[in-house]
């Protein structure tokens, strides 16, 4: 097989394991959603901050507060909290569309310690050996009740491990397209 369809191959496997995963949240399939995590997993949704280009700090710093530094633990904790039947504010339930687009998948450096950017700005370690760098982004619009509704923008950036059941998240960085959010709550994964 020739490089480009190789990596015309990939593209397809890492978009269309994105695109189930958007489909399983969607359907509210949280168990087969969190599935498609490793046990060491790290989901981090920062807050954003306005800050003028000059500021060396950036808009993005691992020390400002963040909306989810998550962990496997954390996130089947939320998991459960969503299928309780104490969760009243998912009762009625909301609907959520996840729109997922501009795939892009990168192997990691060949190197130790080395990515295709280098190492990452909020102190995360570069993709492993083996590791994929897939960068997407995402429009999650939710419906609840007759007149709530919210739309969220995020840039994401992966990093998917090759595992004996398939592919899996490792790492997850979300920015938000929004310094402020608008809606009520986010009572949703991204």
């Amino acid at each position: 097989m020739s490089d480009l369809a190789e990596e015309m191959a990939l593209h397809f496997e890492v978009s269309r394991f994105l695109y189930r995963e958007a489909r399983l949240l969607d359907e509210e399939r949280y168990d087969d959603w969190l599935a498609l995590f490793t046990p060491d997993v790290h989901y981090w949704v920062p807050g954003v901050e306005n800050r003028m280009r000059s500021d060396p700090a950036g808009s993005i710093t691992a020390s400002h507060m963040a909306y989810f530094d998550d962990d496997f633990t954390d996130l089947s904790r939320r998991v459960a909290r969503f299928q309780a039947p104490t969760a009243w504010s998912e009762d009625p339930a909301t609907r959520h569309v996840h729109l997922v687009a501009n795939v892009e998948v990168e192997a990691a450096g060949a190197e130790p310690g080395t990515g295709p950017d280098g190492p990452s700005p909020h102190g995360e370690p570069p993709p492993a050996p083996g590791e994929l760098l897939v960068r997407s982004v995402l429009v999650s619009y939710r419906n609840r009740n007759h007149d709530e509704e919210d739309v969220l923008s995020a840039r994401r950036t992966d990093v998917v491990r090759r595992t004996d059941d398939g592919l899996r998240i490792a790492r997850r960085t979300v920015v938000l397209g929004q310094s402020v959010l608008l809606s009520q709550n986010i009572n949703t994964f991204l």
